[in-house]
């Protein structure tokens, strides 16, 4: 029997022991992530292993008649057209669900607290200044994060990992999230007071039609003076006009995103936030990068491509995958075991979590 075909453009050099377990069931095609390739190769496919760098549009997916499944080593799914799958019955496949595996992936938060350090020290305006020749510690005043309060926004597995971060320093953190949780020595508060509250707010929720925009003009309008404002998970979770006069006006004295709006577009000199941070320094942006470390692309890659193979073993059946569960046998940053959920994920859950 002719093996299935996957084409993969994900970023999985490097990592031997997911190429091994996908090359041991697909005939498999690693492409350059380009629309012209995933054009060239989509029509063949069975399956599709995604890349964050180009859109998975309606239109790739309805060049791919073989498709049945499309695999994503995220969890987030805004790059994928989750519409057009469904409507295809095409299943997806990602890290969405599987919290005790993610639980073991601490990148995206690192990230953020790293963010929120170098926002409140002034950090890359200081070193750009010591490559100059100089030496004048008294022009970078910034701020310590110890007994200021954190705001956190979602807190699912991200949002949980940041207040064992601000407890470690010493702040004060409440949390915010739709649904009712409780966690240790954190006080959960209404939307308003997080915003009236926060120091520092880290936001940490999928996006959904619901948030989108969420933190628009009137939040910006109920933030605390001189507060900082954290973004790891979706730029448009941001009204960007309201959030650029924020940075200009107030109420925000500073910045740090890992993503934005846009971020597919051929010429990212033309994005706003961009365009801001190029002459100004209260704002630091990194490039969708919170989860790139080998650690997390390793242990992710592996997980996908078992959680992929394992899909398929079940005759690509969504109940038979719903209704299994298999061990992951790697370890993952003192993760052992973790549970391998293999329920296709193909909408967009509506909770104020990540």
């Amino acid at each position: 029997m002719e093996r299935p075909i996957l084409v993969c453009a994900a970023p999985v050099d490097g990592y031997p022991a997911a190429k091994e377990h996908f090359e041991a069931t697909f005939r498999v095609h690693y492409i350059e992530p380009t629309v012209p390739m995933l054009k060239e190769y989509l029509p063949q496919a069975d399956a599709y292993l995604a890349t964050l760098t180009v859109p998975l549009t309606r239109e790739l997916i309805d060049a791919a008649p073989r498709l049945k499944v499309i695999a994503t080593s995220s969890t987030g799914l805004d790059h994928l057209d989750i519409e057009a799958a469904a409507k295809r019955g095409i299943a997806v496949l990602s890290l969405k669900e599987d919290r005790k595996f993610l639980d073991g992936i601490t990148a995206t938060a690192e990230l953020a607290w790293a963010l929120m350090l170098t926002s409140a020290r002034s950090l890359p305006r200081a070193f750009s200044d010591v490559c100059q020749g100089n030496w004048q510690r008294d022009q970078f005043v910034g701020h310590q994060l110890a007994r200021k309060t954190l705001g956190i926004l979602g807190c699912g597995r991200l949002g949980t990992i940041m207040a064992d971060y601000g407890r470690a320093f010493r702040m004060e953190v409440i949390g915010c999230d739709k649904e009712p949780i409780s966690l240790e020595n954190v006080e959960m508060v209404s939307f308003d007071e997080l915003l009236r509250r926060s120091d520092v707010l880290s936001i940490h929720v999928h996006l959904t039609e619901e948030n989108r925009g969420l933190i628009d003009r009137h939040a910006f309008s109920r933030m605390k003076p001189g507060s900082i404002l954290i973004n790891t998970s979706r730029g448009a979770i941001i009204d960007e006009e309201a959030f650029l006069d924020a940075l200009h006006n107030g109420p925000l004295q500073a910045a740090g995103v890992d993503v934005v709006t846009g971020e597919w577009r051929d010429n990212m000199l033309e994005q706003p936030l961009i365009q801001y941070a190029r002459s100004h320094d209260n704002l630091i942006i990194t490039p969708h990068m919170g989860g790139v470390t080998h650690e997390s692309f390793e242990a992710a890659f592996l997980y996908i491509a078992k959680k992929l193979v394992h899909y398929y073993q079940q005759g690509y059946s969504s109940n038979e995958a719903a209704s299994t569960e298999k061990e992951n046998n790697h370890y993952v940053h003192g993760n052992n075991g973790s549970e391998i959920s293999n329920r296709p994920s193909t909408r967009l859950s509506s909770h104020l979590r990540r």
